[in-house]
C-alpha cells in the first residue's frame, strides 16, 4: 500500500490540472446521474416481525382506504376572540381535503367542548414514504386557506407534516470554526483551507452518490445531516494529518512532488486505515435489522470513502500547485533568506512532560482517568429509550403548535391515539361491538371509537385514546396490557404502537450491533498493529468513551441538564435509534485516533523495545496533530448540536463529547498508562518470541518550525 500511495501522490502533484480536470469530471457525472436517476428522502418503518407490522401489513391487503399515513389540520380560534369554529368553515376545509392526492378520507370534524378547536384528520391510502411529504403538506397548507381567511388559527399535525425537517445552518457553524483553528494551527491561508476545500469536495461529490442511490432505494430524510456531520469531520482530520506531514517534509528540504509523495505514503496510509476502521465501524448497521439504518451506514460509507479518495488524490494535487505556499510567510522569508526553517527545541514540549509522568505514576493515573470516565458514564445506567415527538420541537414549528392545542382541548392522549384491527376471520375472533366495550374498560383509556369494517365485512378498526401523551411510559404499558390480553385475531398499530415497537426493537438488535462493530475493528487492528493485546485494549478504551458519550446525552436530555444551551424547553427521551447509530460512528471515529497513536508508539518500540520510551515518544510526537484534529471534529459535531431537529442535536451533542473524551482524558491520560502497566505484553501476539527490553534514552529534543518557535 505505501508504495502504491507514493506513486499516486507522486503523480497527482506532478500533473496537479489533470487531477482536477478529473475531479471535475466526476463531479459532474455524479451530479447529471443525481439530477437523472435521484429520488426524493423517504423514511422505511416497516419492523419485520412486530405486532404493528402486522396490523399494518393487514390493513394494506383489506382496508387499502385505511392503510395509508395520516395527517391532521388543527382549526383553533385565536386567543382573545370569543367566537366558535363555524360549521360552514369546516366544511369548506373538508371539502378541499378531500380533493388531495391520495387523500382516502376526511374523519368528521373532532369539535372540542367549548366549540373553539375542530381537528380534521385525513386518511391516505399510501404510506408516508409514498405521497411526497413536502408536497403533501404544501397541499394540506393550501386546503386549509378557508379556515385562516375566517381568521382561524390553523396547524398541521401528523405524520405528513412531522417527516417535514426542520431547516438549520449546522454545517456552516463547524466549518466555519473549523476554518478559524486551522488558520490558527497552520498559520496559513492556504494550508487552513486546503482541508476545507477536501472536505467540501468529498461531501459534495459523496452526497451527490446518496442522492443517486436515493432514486432505487429509501433514504431516510436525517441522513444526509448525519452523513454530512461525519464527512465534513472526518474530511478536515484525514486532509490535516497529510497536510501537516506534507510541511515537514517541505522544510526537510525535499521537492514539492517527492513531499506531497511522501506524505501520502505515510500520513495516506494512516488515512486509508483510519478511512476503513470507519467503514467496518458503518457495516455493523447492516445487521441492524432495520431498512432506515441499513441506508443509513451505506450512505454515511460512501461520504466516508469518497473524502479518503478526495485526501489521497485531490489533496496532493492541491499541494503541488500551491509549493511552498502552504507554509507560513515566515518560514517562507527564512527560506528565501537562506535561514534555517526549522530548529531544534531541547525543552520538553508540554505534551513530552505530560507523557513522562502519566508513565512514571502509570497507577495513579490509570485510576483516576477510569473513575472520571466510569463517572460520566454512570447516567447511562437510568438511560430511557423513547421517542421524540411534536412536543419536543420548538413552538416556532407548526406540528408544535398543532400538539399543544390539541392537547388543550381534547387531552394529551388524543396526540397519540392507538389503533387496534381486528382480523374478523380468525376463529374466536370478538364481535367489534363487544371488542370496542372491552377496550373502553381499561384503565388509561378515555375513549374508543366506533368500530369500522370494511367493504367484504372481514376487517375492523377500532380508534384508542389513552389518558397519557405518546411519550408517557404509561401509554407504553397500556400497550403492552393491551397486546398480553387481547386474543390473536387483534393487533395494535398506529404512530404511537409503532414507534413502541421500533424502541423494542432497536434494543433487541443494538447488542447485535456491538459485537460485530467491535469484532470487526478488532481483527481490522489485530492486521495492522499485529498484536492481539493492543487492539483488545483499543476496543475497551473505545468502548469506555461510547459509555461516557451515552451517560452525556442521557444527562443532556433525559434529565434536562442541557435544556438551556441546547435550545430545549424541557427534558426529552433518548431517541432509541441514537444510541445504537451513534455506537457505529464513535467506535470508528475512535479508533482512527487510535491508529494514528498506536501506529507510532509501534514504530518507537520496534526501534528501541523500551516500553516508556515509545510510549512517551509516540505520544509527544502526534499529541499535536491528534488535538488539533480532535478539536475540529468537536468544534463540527458541536455545530450539529445547534440543529433544530432533536435527534440531531443528540448524535452532534453525543459525538462532540465522545471525540472530546477520547483526545483527552483516554488518549492522553489512560492509554499511556495503561501501555506502560501492561509493558511488553501490549504487542504480545501468538507464535511470537519476545524480545529482551533494551531501555534507551526518552528523546527530549523536537525538531520544530522556527515560526512556531518566534
Amino acid at each position: 500500500m505505501t508504495s502504491l500511495l507514493h506513486r499516486v501522490g507522486a503523480a497527482t502533484a506532478a500533473h496537479p490540472w489533470r487531477t482536477i480536470a478529473g475531479w471535475l469530471g466526476a463531479a459532474a457525472v455524479v451530479a447529471a446521474l443525481a439530477t437523472t436517476l435521484g429520488g426524493p428522502l423517504v423514511d422505511d418503518y416497516t419492523l419485520p416481525g412486530k405486532d404493528s407490522q402486522h396490523a399494518a401489513d393487514l390493513l394494506k391487503e383489506r382496508f387499502p382506504e385505511r392503510s395509508g399515513t395520516s395527517a391532521r389540520v388543527v382549526l383553533h380560534v385565536p386567543d382573545g376572540d370569543s367566537g366558535t369554529v363555524a360549521p360552514t368553515t369546516v366544511a369548506a376545509v373538508t371539502g378541499q381535503l378531500q380533493t388531495l392526492p391520495h387523500v382516502s378520507l376526511v374523519e368528521p370534524a373532532q369539535t372540542s367542548a367549548d366549540g373553539r378547536t375542530a381537528v380534521l384528520s385525513v386518511q391516505y391510502d399510501a404510506p408516508v414514504t409514498d405521497v411526497d411529504p413536502p408536497a403533501a403538506n404544501a397541499a394540506l397548507d393550501d386546503a386549509a386557506a378557508p379556515a385562516r381567511d375566517a381568521g382561524l388559527q390553523t396547524e398541521l399535525g401528523g405524520e405528513v407534516p412531522d417527516q417535514i425537517a426542520p431547516g438549520g445552518n449546522s454545517e456552516m457553524i463547524g466549518i466555519a470554526v473549523a476554518a478559524v483553528i486551522l488558520v490558527l494551527a497552520f498559520g496559513s491561508l492556504l494550508a487552513a483551507g486546503l482541508p476545507l476545500l477536501i472536505a467540501l469536495a468529498g461531501l459534495g461529490v459523496g452526497m451527490g452518490l446518496v442522492t443517486v442511490l436515493a432514486g432505487s432505494t429509501k433514504i431516510s430524510t436525517i441522513t444526509p445531516t448525519v452523513a454530512a456531520m461525519v464527512g465534513i469531520g472526518v474530511g478536515i482530520d484525514y486532509a490535516l494529518f497529510i497536510v501537516d506531514r506534507h510541511r515537514q517534509h517541505l522544510l526537510a528540504g525535499e521537492s514539492v512532488v517527492e513531499s506531497a509523495a511522501a506524505a501520502v505514503s505515510t500520513a495516506g496510509r494512516s488515512v486509508v486505515v483510519a478511512g476503513c476502521t470507519v467503514l467496518v465501524a458503518l457495516s455493523g448497521l447492516v445487521v441492524s435489522g432495520l431498512p432506515n439504518f441499513m441506508l443509513m451506514g451505506v450512505a454515511t460509507g460512501l461520504v466516508v470513502a469518497v473524502s479518503v479518495v478526495a485526501a489521497t488524490t485531490l489533496l496532493p494535487a492541491l499541494l503541488g500547485l500551491a509549493g511552498q505556499r502552504v507554509l507560513g510567510r515566515r518560514t517562507r522569508r527564512r527560506i528565501a533568506a537562506g535561514e534555517p526553517a526549522v530548529v531544534v527545541r531541547t525543552r520538553p514540549t508540554i505534551a513530552h512532560r505530560w507523557a513522562v509522568q502519566a508513565v512514571k505514576h502509570p497507577w495513579r493515573y490509570a485510576a483516576a482517568s477510569l473513575a472520571v470516565l466510569l463517572a460520566l458514564a454512570a447516567p447511562v445506567l437510568g438511560m430511557h429509550l423513547g421517542q421524540s415527538d411534536a412536543s419536543s420541537e420548538s413552538t416556532s414549528s407548526t406540528t408544535r403548535r398543532a400538539y399543544d392545542i390539541v392537547d388543550a382541548a381534547f387531552g394529551p392522549g388524543s396526540n397519540g391515539p392507538l389503533v387496534v384491527v381486528e382480523d374478523l376471520t380468525v376463529s374466536g375472533a370478538p364481535a367489534p361491538t363487544a371488542l370496542a366495550a372491552q377496550l373502553a374498560s381499561y384503565p388509561g383509556v378515555v375513549a374508543v371509537g366506533a368500530p369500522v369494517l370494511d367493504a367484504h365485512g372481514d376487517t375492523a378498526v377500532v380508534t384508542v385514546v389513552p389518558s397519557s401523551g405518546p411519550q408517557a411510559a404509561a401509554t407504553s404499558e397500556l400497550v403492552t396490557t393491551l397486546r398480553a390480553d387481547l386474543p390473536d385475531s387483534i393487533s395494535l398499530t398506529g404512530p404511537t404502537a409503532g414507534f413502541i415497537d421500533f424502541n423494542d426493537f432497536v434494543q433487541e438488535h443494538l447488542l447485535r450491533v456491538i459485537v460485530v462493530v467491535v469484532a470487526a475493528s478488532f481483527l481490522l487492528l489485530c492486521l495492522l498493529l499485529r498484536s492481539i493485546v493492543a487492539p483488545l485494549k483499543a476496543a475497551l478504551m473505545n468502548l469506555l468513551s461510547v459509555a461516557a458519550a451515552y451517560g452525556a446525552i442521557t444527562a443532556l436530555f433525559q434529565w434536562g441538564w442541557g435544556t438551556s444551551f441546547l435550545g430545549l424547553e424541557k427534558a426529552v427521551p433518548v431517541n432509541a435509534f441514537v444510541p445504537l447509530f451513534m455506537f457505529a460512528i464513535l467506535f470508528g471515529l475512535s479508533m482512527d485516533y487510535e491508529v494514528f497513536l498506536l501506529g507510532r508508539i509501534k514504530e518507537e518500540w520496534d526501534r528501541s523495545h523500551d516500553v516508556k520510551g515509545s510510549v512517551v515518544a509516540g505520544l509527544s510526537s502526534t499529541a499535536r496533530v491528534i488535538s488539533s484534529a480532535a478539536v475540529i471534529m468537536v468544534a463540527v459535531f458541536a455545530g450539529f448540536a445547534m440543529d433544530d431537529s432533536v435527534a440531531v442535536k443528540m448524535i452532534g451533542t453525543g459525538l462532540a463529547v465522545a471525540v472530546l473524551v477520547d483526545a483527552t482524558i483516554v488518549r492522553l491520560v489512560l492509554v499511556p498508562a495503561v501501555m506502560t502497566l501492561m509493558g511488553p505484553a501490549t504487542w504480545w501476539l501468538p507464535g511470537r518470541r519476545p524480545r529482551p527490553t533494551a531501555p534507551a534514552e526518552t528523546p527530549t529534543r523536537e525538531l520544530v518550525l522556527a515560526e512556531e518557535m518566534s
